[in-house]
C-alpha cells in the first residue's frame, strides 16, 4: 500500500507542477514587454557646454573664438555652423599644413565632431571658431555671444569674454587675410 500511496503522491504532485508550470506561461503572455534600454535622443545641444570661452580683441578685420567644448552624450555630436552679431562672416576652421609646409588655417570640411563623453578643445593655432568681416571692433572686457548649429539642427548659445591675446594671427588659405595664431602668453583676463 506504501508504494501505491507513494505513486499516488508523486502522480499528483507532478500535476499540480504542470498545472503550475501552464499557468506561469499563461500569465508571461499577458506581462508587458520590457522596457527598451534608454537611448540619448536629446537634441545635440542639450548635451554640448563649453568651459574657458574667450574671443581674441581686434579692431577691425578678423578675429576668433576658443575654449573646450565637452560633450555629455553617449553619441558623437557635429558642429555644422556658427553665429555671433560680432561678426557678419563665420567659418570652422582648423589650422593645417599647405603644400609648401606652412600652417595655414582653413575651413573644416564637415565641422566639428565632439565625441561622446569627451571634449574638443578650440586653440589658437589649431581647431577654432573663425570671426571674419568683424561687424564692430572687439574690446578687452567686453563680451560677444555665439550660437552654435549642430548636425540634428539644434543649437547652443554661449557668452564669451574678448580678451588681449597677442598670437592668434595666422595666414587664411584662399585669401590675403592674415592671422598669427603661433602659440604666445596665456591671454589676459
Amino acid at each position: 500500500m506504501t508504494s501505491s500511496l507513494t505513486t499516488t503522491r508523486v502522480s499528483a504532485f507532478a500535476r499540480l507542477g504542470a498545472v503550475a508550470a501552464a499557468a506561469t506561461l499563461a500569465l508571461a503572455g499577458c506581462a508587458s514587454p520590457a522596457p527598451a534600454p534608454a537611448t540619448s535622443s536629446a537634441p545635440a545641444g542639450e548635451s554640448v557646454s563649453i568651459s574657458d570661452a574667450w574671443v581674441k580683441s581686434a579692431d577691425s578685420g578678423m578675429s576668433a573664438a576658443f575654449g573646450t567644448l565637452h560633450n555629455d552624450s553617449t553619441a558623437d555630436i557635429t558642429i555644422v555652423s556658427a553665429e555671433t552679431p560680432a561678426s557678419s562672416m563665420i567659418e570652422l576652421h582648423e589650422t593645417v599644413a599647405n603644400d609648401a609646409g606652412e600652417m595655414v588655417m582653413k575651413q573644416k570640411d564637415g565641422g566639428f565632431v565632439i565625441p561622446a563623453g569627451g571634449e574638443f578643445p578650440l586653440e589658437p593655432g589649431a581647431n577654432h571658431i573663425m570671426l571674419m568681416d568683424l561687424s564692430a571692433p572687439l574690446k578687452a572686457g567686453e563680451d560677444t555671444t555665439f550660437t552654435l548649429t549642430f548636425s540634428d539642427g539644434s543649437t547652443y548659445d554661449f557668452t564669451a569674454p574678448v580678451k588681449d591675446y597677442s598670437g592668434a594671427n595666422e595666414n587664411y588659405e584662399g585669401g590675403d587675410m592674415d592671422m598669427d595664431m603661433s602659440p604666445t602668453p596665456t591671454p589676459s583676463h
